[in-house]
């Protein structure tokens, strides 16, 4: 049986532990849940408008950084208004129903708490699949079909990703996860819509937990797609923060 959701996840920051990046010591890994008639019928046609619009074309792949940095092809967004006109749009994107659910490592705090041997993708991924499925629980999904969508890194990462996600399903405390979820590697010339959303999520969060009284835009619409406990608070629920 299928769940009628599908996942994607993009991650902000890279692993290391030994060389930390002293502007962005964090790893963020971002998790998009879409209900499938969603995504079909409403996000990738307006990613797909969205692209037209600008571009004349749908070849271009949207990427957090290159626009923060109006890279090329986003050297278009040099221009103030076209920029204005452009995020207003992909602003529009986030008014869709869909959820983020993310987990953020701070590398600094996490050495001294658990060293430098253990990986903080495959922390940050067992706590993202455990908050996710328990969303897929609270909407009857549970023991449903659900693929959750990486983007490929190189081949040898593929395969430690992979046996990672097996070893978590494994060994979960968790009833029905490992009945729940399937394992899928995209490429980036797919062209993927979710992975692409989830990309424009990731390193804004991480900025947000590095930078929390820094206005961020992009973060407050984030913030509207988390889940959220009773108390109204996103921590732990729609968001987890280790250590």
């Amino acid at each position: 049986m299928r769940s009628g959701y599908i996942v994607y996840v993009d991650e902000s920051g890279d692993h290391s532990l030994t060389r930390i990046n002293p502007d962005y010591p964090m790893f963020v890994l971002a998790f998009c849940v879409f209900p499938v008639d969603v995504y079909v019928d409403r996000i990738v046609p307006l990613i797909q408008r969205i692209k037209f619009d600008f571009f004349n074309h749908d070849m271009v792949v949207f990427h957090e950084r290159e626009m923060r940095q109006s890279a090329p092809p986003f050297d278009i967004l040099l221009n103030a208004s076209v920029r204005s006109a452009f995020m207003a749009r992909i602003d529009a994107v986030f008014d869709e129903r869909f959820g983020v659910i993310a987990s953020a490592i701070r590398k600094h705090e996490f050495v001294r708490r658990v060293g430098e041997d253990t990986s903080p993708y495959h922390v940050a991924l067992e706590f993202g699949l455990e908050r996710v499925f328990l969303q897929l629980q609270d909407r009857g999904a549970s023991r449903c079909e659900t693929f959750v969508v990486f983007e490929s890194r190189g081949r040898a990462e593929d395969r430690q990703l992979e046996a990672e996600f097996d070893r978590i399903m494994a060994t979960t405390r968790m009833r029905g996860m490992a009945e729940t979820f399937r394992f899928r590697i995209a490429s980036k010339q797919t062209n993927s819509a979710g992975l692409q959303i989830a990309d424009l999520v990731a390193r804004p969060i991480g900025t947000h937990l590095l930078k929390p009284d820094q206005p961020n835009r992009a973060w407050d619409r984030i913030l509207e797609r988390m889940p959220k406990s009773p108390s109204g608070s996103e921590k732990g629920w729609g968001l987890k923060v280790y250590p």
